[in-house]
C-alpha cells in the first residue's frame, strides 16, 4: 500500500479552494503558491495519518494560517502593503468595483495576521465563530475580540461603501 493513496486526489480536489485561502491570507499569488507549496508538502508529511482519521482539509487551512502568521513573526516574507494607485488625469475614470477591491485589498493587508486570518475565514469562507476558533487553535472569545478589532480597522481604512 502507497502510503501517499488518497493524497493526489486530495489535493486535485481541494487545491483551488486552499490557493483561495493562501491568496487571502498573503495578498499575494506568488506568496500564497509559496504558502500553498509548503502546507502541502506538511500535510504530504503526515498523509497516513491524516488519512486514517483525520481532516487533511482542516489540517490544511490551520497550518495555512499559522505559517502565514509564522512567516510574519519571522519577518522571512514581507506580505504587501498595496499602495492605491494614483488616479488618472487624463480624464480617465476607473470602474467602482475595481476601485473598491483596491480599496479593500489595501485595508486587509494593515491587519494583523491574526485579524486577517479571521477575517478570512469567518467572511470570506463563512466559517462559524467555532469553526474558525478550532482552525486558528484559539478560544471562540478570542475570534470573537479579533473579528471585533478586524472589522473597526476595516472600517476606519476603507471607505464607508465597502462595509455597509
Amino acid at each position: 500500500m502507497d502510503r501517499y493513496e488518497g493524497f493526489h486526489e486530495f489535493v486535485r480536489v481541494r487545491q483551488q479552494s486552499l490557493m483561495r485561502t493562501a491568496y487571502l491570507l498573503t495578498g499575494n499569488a506568488h506568496l500564497a503558491e509559496d504558502l500553498l507549496q509548503t502546507v502541502l508538502t506538511r500535510v504530504a508529511t503526515h498523509w497516513a495519518k491524516l488519512a486514517n482519521g483525520g481532516n487533511p482539509e482542516a489540517y490544511a487551512r490551520k497550518a495555512l494560517v499559522n505559517q502565514t502568521i509564522s512567516w510574519r513573526r519571522r519577518k522571512q516574507v514581507e506580505l504587501p502593503g498595496a499602495e492605491l494607485p494614483e488616479r488618472a488625469e487624463s480624464g480617465q475614470s476607473h470602474d467602482e468595483a475595481t476601485l473598491r477591491r483596491i480599496a479593500l485589498h489595501h485595508a486587509l493587508a494593515q491587519l494583523t495576521p491574526k485579524q486577517r486570518a479571521v477575517i478570512v475565514l469567518r467572511f470570506y469562507e463563512d466559517r462559524t465563530e467555532h469553526e474558525t476558533a478550532q482552525l486558528m487553535g484559539v478560544s471562540i472569545g478570542t475570534v470573537k475580540s479579533q473579528t471585533n478589532y478586524a472589522l473597526s480597522k476595516l472600517r476606519a481604512l476603507a471607505p464607508q461603501e465597502v462595509y455597509r
